[in-house]
């Protein structure tokens, strides 16, 4: 390995996006924030980020997220055209798919108590909607929408305080996921197949925009799902027990952790009213017979092997949150403002982007020892804080902030105090 390249190629993604900031403070503050979101911290935010980075305050990594004057859809555009180029590939997927973060209070833009699978039931939670680039060189986050809730779109006051603008208006999670694969095929881009769960595949709206398009889709329905067939309508679950033995055909989703993820795989040749071949595609686990159903559609016919690829595709949103959040911070943004949010989140994806290109490159170069897993996003993000950009702070330095924060705790502390005792 060379971390002296991967210092190369982090200087040239910087250079990349310094065009969007007008002056050289912020354009350099970036870079430090996202180093702070690759760093090794047990938590990031602007306190921390600041701290790390030798600032004495994180007043300016504040400003750099509130106030300094920069359009993050414009840094959005830059990594969606920097993972599209590096991470080139003619069979990939987009996976759409929403992730929450649990929050408290009442005055994060967009929280209010919901389901967020991230917890597994419903709290007081800020849900996202990402679209995933998924290739076989590897998969990566290039663009990302707010779930704004009807509570807070109802309230023009609350969303103008949160930075949303009184005419906000309420859109569907599928609504916001059309609108993102919408910007990346009118950006020059392209991908044959997307991908998603139940919350998409139930959608009408979302599956004719991609076939309009002429976008191929393997989207997750439920087993009520109905469907039309050259016999009749039937619920999806229906269908299911129609299938013969001899149908069912055992292929792989794709390589996990433990191995391929092997499944019973059929499909149902559905009545096509238009143009374009339709299918339903049934997934049965081999060992607890749990099925699985996915709306399928293609402008030309595609074998079963395809739309199981492209199903399997699926599981790599899941791994892309995991490591987005894990490794650049991308869930611990303690902002409230709309704009806030939109650039904390961007410039984690910038850097969740950077580690996924790094690591393709080095697959690619150096393949490695037999003895040996290639490198992974963790691994390259250890070695290169660690061998590339480690900062050294002296005892003062430590002191210092040690000092700026339980100022700042206590001025917080006593203004709390104060509000209760006027409420009383």
């Amino acid at each position: 390995m060379d971390p002296a390249r991967w210092q190369e190629a982090f200087e040239r993604l910087t250079g990349r996006i310094a065009c969007r900031f007008a002056r050289v403070e912020p354009r350099r503050r970036v870079r430090q924030l996202v180093l702070g979101l690759l760093s090794d911290l047990p938590r990031k935010n602007c306190w921390t980020i600041a701290e790390w980075a030798g600032e004495a305050t994180p007043d300016g990594m504040q400003h750099l997220l509130g106030r300094a004057k920069w359009d993050a859809d414009r840094v959005r555009d830059d990594v969606r055209d920097y993972v599209v180029e590096h991470l080139h590939d003619n069979m990939a997927v987009l996976v759409v798919d929403e992730t929450g973060d649990v929050k408290k209070g009442a005055h994060t833009v967009g929280v209010q108590r919901q389901y967020t699978g991230t917890a597994g039931r419903i709290e007081n939670a800020q849900v996202a909607v990402y679209l995933v680039y998924a290739g076989r060189r590897g998969h990566a986050a290039v663009d990302r929408e707010l779930y704004v809730p009807r509570s807070w779109t109802c309230d023009p006051d609350r969303c103008r305080d949160a930075g949303l603008g009184e005419d906000a208006v309420f859109a569907t999670k599928p609504e916001l996921a059309t609108r993102m694969i919408t910007r990346f095929l009118d950006s020059g881009h392209h991908a044959s197949w997307v991908a998603g769960d139940e919350v998409y595949g139930g959608n009408p709206k979302l599956r004719a925009a991609l076939e309009e398009r002429g976008a191929g889709y393997v989207l997750a329905v439920a087993c009520s799902a109905e469907v039309v067939t050259g016999a009749g309508k039937f619920r999806a679950d229906t269908l299911a027990w129609k299938i013969p033995h001899r149908a069912w055909q055992k292929l792989s989703a794709g390589a996990g952790a433990k191995g391929h993820r092997f499944y019973e795989w059929a499909a149902v040749d559905l009545a096509d009213p238009a143009h374009g071949s339709r299918q339903l595609l049934i997934r049965r686990n081999r060992t607890t017979g749990e099925l699985a159903y996915y709306r399928c559609y293609s402008p030309a016919p595609a074998p079963l092997a395809t739309l199981v690829r492209v199903a399997g595709s699926r599981w790599r949103v899941e791994e892309t949150f995991q490591s987005g959040k894990g490794l650049a911070g991308l869930d611990e943004h303690q902002v409230r403002r709309y704009a806030s949010w939109s650039r904390w989140v961007t410039l984690a994806m910038l850097a969740h982007a950077f580690l996924a290109v790094v690591r393709a490159d080095e697959h690619a170069r150096r393949p490695g020892p037999g003895e040996l897993i290639p490198l992974t996003c963790n691994e390259i993000q250890h070695l290169f804080i660690t061998l590339v950009v480690q900062p050294v702070h002296d005892a003062d330095h430590r002191l210092s902030w040690s000092h700026w924060r339980r100022r700042h705790q206590a001025r917080s502390q006593a203004s709390h105090y104060r509000r209760q005792a006027a409420q009383a």
